[in-house]
């Protein structure tokens, strides 16, 4: 990819959020190991001689640079984890711009996302007795983050304002990212928690902009245990609702997120609707992350989904590429097969961050999913839409109607 470095960090910490094996890393780590314990001491000796002089060699502010970055990509939040960022943002701050290109992740700190200015954290504390916490995994791409997330949050503070509402993530790398680039502080679903029962908060709902039940859902389910006592809590679904048994088992909330990505899909592609576009060829492939989660029959139901709808050039695919027949390959073949020469590509993520911009849209990654559609050789055309979900009012309204729900139970 082009952001190698960073991006490999990123998608690390998300598999560890989302409780993904694979992913970035190799499930046969421990027998090439194992393998190796057979090589000599001499070669071992070798290599960490190698390293060594490396690492002497680069200029030491830089190093100074590379180990503070190390030290706030990491998932869990320490006593330190404010001043850390802190300090690696002052740290890169005094380099000058030569000095900058030589830090092994010069894009942490110097690729351009958007505006942070433009997005609103929430309030820290909350100011009413009831509450609404809209909690997300997060994402360091700005613009995204305001046109998505942000969205979300406000259409909610819109349908309910007589509640406080407040933003939480769960990656606390991504939490980290933000504090240390934009000096933005946004809180940890712990942070929130806390200062819900310090504030006195009667109820409780809790909004995930999750996509499903999944793992991250299990998580957050979990980390609300100890809270129960305090105040009463009432968890909202998560966009596409009950998971269900099977690839036959869709719900409204499924259909109607179904329809409205395929509508803005086709819109932003300059066609009428998913006919038109079929009629001219044209099929839409929808990439969502993916899991090992039992949850991962999620995919395959929106794939039920598109074909109730009638849209037969619509594919679902994941980056995981579980379920299998979602991986990238498997995607390439039935559209081929289908016979469609032009491609639509467009997350089905809620916010399009790192995903949508480098896993899905890099022309300079060759493992990316519009490197591998053109290097198939079977397609005229691959257009990139970097539109996350979120971004779409009837999906929006789909997370207002389930916090009214909840707030009714």
């Amino acid at each position: 990819m082009k952001f190698v470095k960073p991006i490999a960090v990123m998608a690390v910490a998300a598999c560890l959020a989302l409780g993904i094996a694979g992913c970035g890393s190799s499930g046969s780590s421990s027998a090439a190991s194992s393998s190796a314990s057979g090589s000599s001491a001499s070669a071992s000796a070798s290599a960490s001689a190698s390293a060594s002089t490396s690492s002497a060699s680069k200029d030491p502010a830089v190093a100074n640079v590379d180990e503070l970055i190390a030290k706030i990509q990491v998932q869990e939040r320490t006593s330190t984890t404010d001043a850390d960022c802190k300090a690696a943002k002052a740290a890169w701050d005094a380099l000058t711009d030569e000095q900058k290109a030589q830090v092994e992740e010069a894009d942490y700190f110097g690729l351009d996302t958007g505006d942070a200015s433009k997005d609103d954290p929430l309030a820290a504390a909350p100011d009413k007795e009831n509450e609404i916490l809209v909690v997300s995994f997060g994402t360091s791409f700005n613009d995204s983050r305001v046109a998505t997330i942000g969205a979300v949050e406000k259409a909610i503070q819109a349908a309910n304002s007589d509640w406080c509402v407040r933003r939480a993530f769960t990656a606390q790398i991504i939490i980290n990212h933000i504090a240390a680039r934009d000096g933005e502080q946004i809180n940890t679903v712990d942070q929130a928690l806390e200062a819900a029962e310090k504030a006195g908060v009667k109820k409780l709902v809790v909004q995930p902009t999750h996509l499903m039940h999944g793992a991250e859902y299990d998580e957050l389910v979990a980390a609300l245990k100890p809270y129960e006592s305090k105040m009463t809590i009432v968890i909202a679904e998560p966009l596409l609702g009950e998971v269900g048994a099977d690839a036959s088992a869709i719900n409204d909330d499924k259909k109607a997120v179904g329809a409205a990505v395929v509508a803005a899909a086709v819109q932003d592609a300059g066609f009428a609707d998913a006919a038109a576009a079929a009629d001219a060829g044209t099929a839409i492939v929808l990439m969502g992350h993916g899991t090992s989660h039992t949850a991962n029959v999620t995919y395959n139901q929106m794939q039920t989904v598109m074909n109730d709808l009638g849209f037969k050039n619509v594919f679902i695919g994941t980056v995981e590429g579980e379920p299998a027949d979602t991986a990238c390959e498997a995607v390439i073949a039935k559209v081929k097969d289908a016979g469609y020469k032009n491609v639509v590509l467009r997350p089905l993520m809620v916010v399009a961050g790192d995903h949508a911009n480098n896993d899905m849209a890099d022309p300079e990654d060759p493992e990316s999913w519009y490197s591998q559609f053109k290097a198939s050789g079977a397609f005229d055309k691959i257009d990139c839409q970097i539109k996350g979900l979120g971004e779409i009012p009837e999906v929006q309204d789909v997370y207002v109607q389930h916090t009214k729900a909840a707030i009714e139970k």
